[in-house]
Parts: structure tokens; sequence; C-alpha cells
């Protein structure tokens, strides 16, 4: 079994600006990313398999919705607790990382958030330990990157609603007990439905034959008729900001996630251009081999320091929604970037499953995508600094 060798790059002395507890917890799960997760990836990977065997250890470790309260099951961590924690998890793989955030950011935070007592008090404890896993349903196979154009919808049917349509692209919702949907009520305002497995109509197909977050479980949410008691509506908000307040939770971990991958392709590019030699010596020594890496570290190294800034701001209340759309955008194109170059230092041997930077290449493609597009993410930072909207 391949060991895993990983030595994370902090080459301005980034852990200092940590507490003990920070690094506690990253090394933590930095611990059980190499015990659980590294010996089994690459296959599951190509096997399009989720590991679902997985999902107590993550529950057991915290990873599922750290900053939530313990009164509710949750650890009560800060944001930078919760940063890091998805830094190591998505340095393990993308999918991992994914299926946290869907349970913390996207389901989890948005029933503490925006729930009844109830709902709170029945849901969180479960979710916490991975009893009850679930996904977040907001994207539809016409609206993705508009979201107010969505078709899912319900009516009113004295104590219950029926729910109708689709949503498309959902992370974890092939297991997923439960479904924090959104969807327009007969006046065609938004709210929030929690729909649970089982209620009669609701179907979770999974899709098939992706070559990208091959580990991870994506699927359908499929409504036809679903009779969802109204205790199930989340009382707490209505309109696009109760979707897109989780949206800005998950680009959040995403921020951090994404320099994670972008860590692994460096060290484990590093490490190879050190053993690899030709023309007599190793690559490391040669120019060309010391421009990317440089650049790669120098890379890492300032996104690093935006998201410590940004957990920063987010522990004080401070960040905006802006401020976390240009920390995933920028993560993302970091990571991107290393990636492909770190393949390129691997020769050949980067697309083999002997080394993960093929993996990580292929899970970012989706990364930057999801969680909102490259594109609107820039377009979000551009309104936010010239107060004109670019999107119509």
């Amino acid at each position: 079994m391949k060991q895993d060798l990983f030595q994370s790059p902090d080459y301005f002395n980034l852990d200092a600006l940590l507490t003990e507890e920070h690094l506690l917890i990253r090394d933590a799960v930095r611990q059980w990313v190499k015990k659980e997760i590294s010996p089994i990836i690459e296959d599951s990977c190509q096997q399009a398999k989720f590991p679902s065997h997985i999902l107590p250890g993550l529950g057991s470790i915290g990873c599922f919705g750290p900053t939530i309260p313990a009164e509710y099951g949750g650890a009560g961590l800060d944001y930078i607790s919760y940063g890091l924690m998805m830094q190591e998890l998505e340095r393990g793989d993308s999918g991992i990382r994914s299926t946290a955030s869907v349970q913390g950011s996207l389901v989890m935070y948005p029933i503490h958030a925006f729930g009844s007592e109830a709902q709170k008090q029945w849901y969180l404890p479960k979710l916490a330990t991975g009893e009850l896993m679930g996904c977040f349903g907001l994207t539809e196979p016409d609206h993705g990157s508009n979201p107010s154009g969505m078709t899912t919808n319900f009516r009113d049917d004295g104590d219950h609603v029926i729910l109708n349509g689709a949503k498309l692209w959902i992370s974890n919702a092939p297991f997923a007990d439960i479904a924090v949907v959104w969807a327009k009520n007969e006046e065609g305002v938004i709210h929030g439905l929690i729909v649970e497995r089982g209620m009669p109509g609701f179907s979770t197909p999974e899709i098939k034959d992706k070559w990208s977050l091959r580990a991870s479980a994506t699927g359908e949410l499929v409504f036809d008729n679903v009779r969802v008691p109204k205790d199930n509506i989340l009382p707490g908000v209505k309109g696009l900001k109760g979707p897109l307040s989780c949206l800005s939770s998950a680009r959040y971990g995403i921020a951090w996630g994404a320099i994670g991958a972008a860590m692994d392709c460096y060290d484990t590019a590093l490490r190879y251009a050190k053993e690899r030699v030709q023309f007599g010596k190793p690559i490391a020594g040669f120019q060309l081999i010391q421009k990317k890496l440089a650049e790669m570290v120098t890379e890492i190294t300032k996104a690093q320091l935006m998201n410590w800034r940004l957990g920063v701001l987010k522990n004080e209340g401070k960040a905006t929604p802006a401020q976390i759309s240009m920390a995933k955008r920028n993560s993302c194109e970091v990571a991107t970037n290393i990636v492909r170059d770190a393949r390129q230092i691997l020769g050949g041997m980067g697309i083999t499953g002997e080394y993960s930077v093929m993996r990580h290449m292929m899970n970012l493609e989706s990364v930057i995508t999801y969680e909102g597009t490259h594109e609107i993410h820039l377009l979000i930072t551009g309104m936010d600094i010239t107060g004109l909207d670019a999107f119509k």
C-alpha cells in the first residue's frame, strides 16, 4: 500500500497565525485523511464508487457542521477551523470534501439558520454524526447560474404541500436521507423544504459516467406530486436570500478546499522533481522546473493568506458574499493552474493513478464550476466594485 508522505507547504509561516486549537484540529484531520482516505481513494475513483464506509469517520472527527453549536450536535468551532478541515479533506480528494461541505454548509447551515426549534433539535444532531446524510436541491436542468428562474414548485394541500419539479447535479443525492429543497409557492415566492427519503413520488437517480468527482455520489432529485408536511418548511426565510446564503457558506469552504488540492499537487511535484533524474541530475535542478515550482508555492502562499484573512473576517461577522466569491474564484484558478503544471513536471507518470495529480485535475474541473461558475464569481466582484449589474 502506497504511503502518504504529504508535507504541507507553509512558506510564510502561516502556522504562527493559527491558534493551538486550529493546529490540533488541522493535524487531526490530516492524519485521518492519511490513514482513511489516501490508501483507498485512487481505487474508489477508478471504480467510480463513493466510499460510503467513511461517513461515520467524517462524523466522528467533527467534519459535519463543525461550526454548528454544541447544543445541536456540532462542535461550535470557528470558521478558520472549518476552513482548515475542508483544506485537509480536499487535499485527500475533492469528492470527500464535497460530501462534508454539502452536509455542513448546505444542509445543516440552513436548518440551523432558518429552521424551527423542532427542526433543529430533530435533524441537526443526527446530521452531525452522519446518522442522517443530506443534500441540497437548488440547481435545475434548465436553471444553474440563474436560480431565480427555478420551476420546481409546491401548492397548498391542507397540512401538507404538493411538490413537483426536478433538481440536477446534486452531490450526495443517491444516498441522502433528507434533501433541503428550494421551490416556489403558488405566489412564486421561494421557500426551503426538508424532503425525506421514502416520501412517495420522491426519487434520486444517480448520474453515471462522470470523468470528474468519480469518488463522489452525484444525482438528481425528482419530485412527482410529493406530499411534504408543512412542518418541514423552513420558517425563517423566504426568497433567494435563503439559498444564496447557503452558497456563501459553501463557497467559503471551497476557497480553503481547492488550495488543499493545490498543496497536494505541489508537494507531489516537488518530491518527484527531486527524485527524477534526467541528463545526469534531478530535474528539480533545471531552471524551467524551478520556475514552475517557485510559481506554485508563491500562488499557494498568496491564497493561504487570503483564506486566513477571510476566516478572520468570517469570525468577526464581517466577511461579505463578494469577498467569499473572490476567494473561491482565486483558489480555484490557482489550483487548476498548479495541478496542470504539476502534471507536466511528472510527465507521463502524471496521468497514472500512482500519483494524485490527474485525479485532482479532473476533480477541479467540477470545483471551478459548482457553487457558482468562474465567470459568475468574476461578475460578482465586478458588480461589487462598480455598483453596476452585468448579469442582465
